[in-house]
């Protein structure tokens, strides 16, 4: 994953600035839904957001910060389930995006946030090690005795959209290995610990050469969507607002299409 990140981040990065002609545009959060110019900008915006946004989100920092000179971005990644928690007990955060409305929603009934806007859509894929050694060519195979399968835990959203995708296809699976997040799932089948995993089309295509993916048939597939709100909390209100619209921005929509997410 980490040698993907490399190669892939400064790309979509270079594209986000090409499209927002390094910092003039409204789609760089100059003027786009914050209403403030570039050099109005300044101090920490930090984000709060699912683990598999990290690849594409890094990008999205990367480019807002060259955009605005003045601004830092920083990520926490992780499930999406204990970000929420982590924002309702009162840990400071700018902006939350979340791999599930369930869990924006209980934000927003906390008081944390409001009006948040859904910028993206995932579904689900099988990752297996490069040489396969499960022999996984279908959904069906992952319930066959001897495969070793690692999903997300049940209360995370891939570990909810996962668990649908098997009872949409009448597939029983008893994982060896329940993950915290995505990526953690994601680093059992590189590291070849298990013979498959389930997680979403974007983490496949971040992995690389290290996985190989097996698709889902449409039919049996599940999807998740993506909500996005700057907290009613921020403590940078004014650049969190301007990172939440660059990412429903045109710019943003490309580059996470470019990652393989799908418009909501």
């Amino acid at each position: 994953m980490r040698h993907r990140l490399v190669l892939a981040v400064p790309a979509v990065a270079a594209l986000l600035l090409a499209g927002c002609g390094g910092g003039s545009s409204p789609a760089a959060g100059g003027t786009s839904g914050a209403g403030t110019s570039s050099s109005a900008l300044s101090g920490t915006v930090t984000v709060f957001a699912a683990a598999s946004l990290k690849e594409s989100f890094t990008a999205l920092g990367t480019a807002f910060e060259q955009a605005h000179p003045g601004v830092q971005v920083t990520f926490n990644f992780g499930p999406s389930s204990g970000l929420a928690t982590s924002i309702t007990q009162g840990n400071p955060a700018d902006v939350f995006a979340s791999a599930s409305p369930t869990n924006m929603d209980a934000v927003v009934k906390a008081g944390d946030a409001s009006n948040p806007t859904t910028f993206a859509k995932n579904v689900m894929e099988i990752a297996v090690p490069p040489s396969n050694p499960g022999k996984v060519a279908a959904v069906a195979d992952l319930g066959r005795s001897g495969v070793k399968v690692a999903l997300c835990q049940a209360q995370v959203p891939c570990g909810k959209v996962a668990r649908q995708v098997l009872t949409n296809a009448k597939v029983s699976v008893t994982p060896v290995s329940d993950e915290t997040d995505v990526k953690a799932v994601l680093t059992k089948v590189q590291l070849g610990e298990v013979d498959a995993g389930v997680v979403y089309v974007t983490d496949v295509k971040a992995a690389g050469t290290k996985v190989t993916g097996v698709e889902i048939p449409s039919d049996v597939n599940a999807s998740t969507s993506y909500p996005i709100a700057t907290l009613n909390k921020a403590p940078n209100p004014t650049a969190a607002a301007a990172f939440t619209a660059y990412v429903l921005s045109s710019a943003g929509t490309q580059a996470l299409t470019a990652a393989g997410f799908e418009a909501p």
